[in-house]
């Protein structure tokens, strides 16, 4: 999220052709794998029924966070290294270290996105950790209209916490670093960073807040769940709850494996970031560092086809529904088209509606 644009070790050096091309195949591996599989999981969440929940619009927020990143941050990133790799290796270079408007553009959304994912994360654990500890009070507590007024006032909070240091300093701007190969937050060339850089810290600090918090929540969800599971052992009882128990733990242990990965995926950007404000200027480790966190983007669709049944079976529903309908259904296609057509409608309405919360 921050560059040193001072630097000139990031420019001057050229470093070889094919590692440059080996990057660049990496970042369009990266769109078709981001845009591919959250797509499939917003197709999902958006139809299937079972994921009209509070969790399942958690994650379709988190869907969404992810895909912008793949639709708008990554390709301007090709955009620029398949440019600088057809004007020939090094010849470009100075043009980086001009701001352009673009740059104020995806690296807010970057910054954003991120935000958003950590605090989508957070509430996935809080929701379900409300309904192991207070399962009669869950309906009361979680309602569909809380759960959309909460993701809206994350992804404001967020938005509004990426771009605070362009507001806060008028010296720190948004440029594209050849090192990192993204839009970073940078301090003018010629001055290193002094105390009014310490506003990047607020970056880390508000990551590692909410993935402590993350932590703590799924530790006290995790600790129920055994005591449940080892009281009904000793009642004899566990195959007459058992689906609902499973289902318990299937959720909390997805959202454990999620918070775990993005925690794997953003603690080196958070050591860059550390560093950068001390002063240090880690040029190919701030490539490896930024991309480890957009492939994070990618991992989720995996995480649920893994471990989650429901998913799994929504992604079956998903690609095998038009084969059925043109099949076995093709006289009522008028009326089938009026019950499937408005998807989207039907999950806004469940949204804003309290009485169907």
């Amino acid at each position: 999220m921050l560059g040193n644009s001072s630097s000139p070790n990031c420019t001057l050096s050229s470093p070889p052709l094919l590692g440059e091309i080996c990057k660049l195949f990496v970042m369009v591996l990266l769109i078709v794998a981001i845009t591919l599989g959250n797509v499939v999981s917003l197709l999902v969440f958006l139809q299937a029924r079972q994921f009209r929940t509070s969790q399942g619009y958690l994650k379709t927020s988190l869907a969404l966070a992810d895909l912008a990143v793949g639709l708008i941050v990554v390709p301007y990133s090709i955009y620029r290294e398949a440019s600088s790799l057809a004007s020939g290796m090094g010849q470009g270079s100075s043009s980086y270290s001009i701001p352009s408007l673009p740059c104020f553009i995806t690296g807010p959304i970057f910054a954003g996105c991120t935000f958003v994912s950590i605090t989508t994360i957070f509430l996935l654990s809080v929701e379900r950790s409300v309904a192991v500890l207070k399962p009669l009070h869950k309906r009361a507590v979680i309602t569909k209209r809380r759960t959309v007024w909460l993701i809206l006032l994350s992804w404001s909070v967020s938005f509004l916490l990426a771009v605070v240091p362009m507001i806060s300093r008028s010296d720190i701007t948004l440029q594209y670093n050849p090192c990192s190969k993204m839009c970073t937050y940078t301090f003018p060339a010629g001055r290193l960073p002094g105390s009014a850089w310490n506003v990047m810290l607020l970056f880390p600090a508000f990551d590692f807040s909410l993935l402590g918090g993350t932590f703590v929540i799924n530790f006290i969800t995790f600790a129920a769940i055994h005591q449940y599971c080892k009281a009904r052992r000793q009642l004899g009882s566990e195959a007459q709850h058992g689906s609902h128990l499973s289902s318990d733990i299937t959720a909390a242990k997805t959202i454990g494996i999620l918070t775990f990965t993005f925690s794997a995926s953003f603690s080196p950007v958070a050591v860059f970031v550390v560093g950068s404000v001390l002063g240090y200027q880690w040029c190919q480790f701030s490539f490896y560092v930024f991309w480890i966190l957009t492939s994070n983007s990618c991992w989720n669709v995996a995480i649920y086809s893994a471990w989650d049944p429901k998913f799994r079976q929504g992604v079956r529903e998903l690609f095998s529904k038009p084969v059925l309908n043109s099949a076995s259904q093709r006289p009522s296609r008028s009326t089938e088209g009026d019950s499937s057509a408005p998807a989207c409608v039907a999950v806004l309405k469940e949204m804003f509606h309290p009485e169907n919360a």
